[in-house]
C-alpha cells in the first residue's frame, strides 16, 4: 500500500514538473520528457501526448531494463537516455528539454563557456554531447560521456539533460542551464567585446559553496 502511495505521489510530481517545462517555455508541444525513480521503478512521461491531457490514471512505469510494468501508454522515445542516467548515477529524477537558448548554444560550441558561477551547480563547464538520432542507445552513450562528473549537459542540435536527487533539483538545474546559455549568447553577441570567463579555481570555490543547493525539497 505504501509503495502505491509513493508511486501516486511521484507521478503527480512528474506531471507537475512536465507541465512546468511547457509553462516556462523550455519545451513546445510534446517535446521533452521527465522521469523520477521510485525504488527499482522509473516513472516517465509517455510519448506524444500533451501534458495537460495526462492525469493520475495515466501513470507509466518501467523497470531499469526498460520493461513496462505499469500503464498502457508507451513511454517516451527518449527512455534510453533516462535509464542510462539512472544506471550510471544516483539520480532520483531526470529532466530533458528542448530549451531554445541551450539548443542554440549546442550548435555553436563543444562546451558552454563558464560565464557565471552557477556553472559550479552542474559540476563544472557544461559539455555538449555529440549528435545522434533521438531515442537511440548511441545518443544515450554520447550523453553519458558528456555527463561524466557533471549533473547536466547539452545535446548537439537537440536540447538539454539534467538530473538531481529529486524533481525540484533536476528542474532547477535545467532552468539555470538555460539561463546561463542565454547569458552567454547575450554577452558574446556584443560587437567588439568578449565575455570574461571564470577560471578553474573560481569555479571550484563556487561549486563548494553551492554543494547541496536545491536539495531542500524532493
Amino acid at each position: 500500500m505504501a509503495e502505491r502511495e509513493d508511486i501516486r505521489s511521484a507521478w503527480a510530481e512528474v506531471l507537475a514538473t512536465a507541465s512546468r517545462t511547457t509553462a516556462d517555455g523550455l519545451v513546445v508541444g510534446t517535446s521533452g520528457n521527465v522521469s523520477a525513480r521510485v525504488g527499482d521503478l522509473v516513472l516517465v512521461t509517455p510519448s506524444g501526448i500533451p501534458y495537460d491531457r495526462l492525469g493520475p490514471g495515466d501513470v507509466v512505469a518501467v523497470d531499469l531494463a526498460g520493461r513496462r510494468v505499469l500503464g498502457e501508454l508507451p513511454p517516451t522515445s527518449e527512455l534510453p537516455m533516462h535509464l542510462a542516467v539512472y544506471r550510471a548515477t544516483d539520480a532520483g529524477a531526470v529532466v530533458h528539454t528542448h530549451a531554445v537558448h541551450a539548443t542554440a548554444v549546442s550548435t555553436l560550441v563543444d562546451e558552454l563557456p563558464p560565464v557565471h558561477y552557477l556553472t559550479g551547480l552542474l559540476g563544472g563547464p557544461v559539455r555538449v554531447a555529440d549528435y545522434a538520432l533521438y531515442g537511440t542507445d548511441e545518443l544515450a552513450a554520447n550523453m553519458l560521456r558528456a555527463l561524466d562528473g557533471r549533473s547536466g549537459c547539452l545535446l548537439r542540435n537537440h536540447g538539454t539533460v539534467t538530473y538531481g536527487a529529486g524533481l525540484d533539483q533536476a528542474y532547477d538545474r535545467t532552468a539555470q542551464l538555460e539561463w546561463m546559455c542565454r547569458l552567454w549568447l547575450t554577452a558574446s553577441g556584443v560587437p567588439g567585446r568578449v565575455p570574461s570567463l571564470l577560471g578553474p579555481e573560481q569555479l571550484a570555490e563556487a561549486a563548494e559553496k553551492l554543494r547541496g543547493y536545491g536539495r531542500s525539497r524532493g
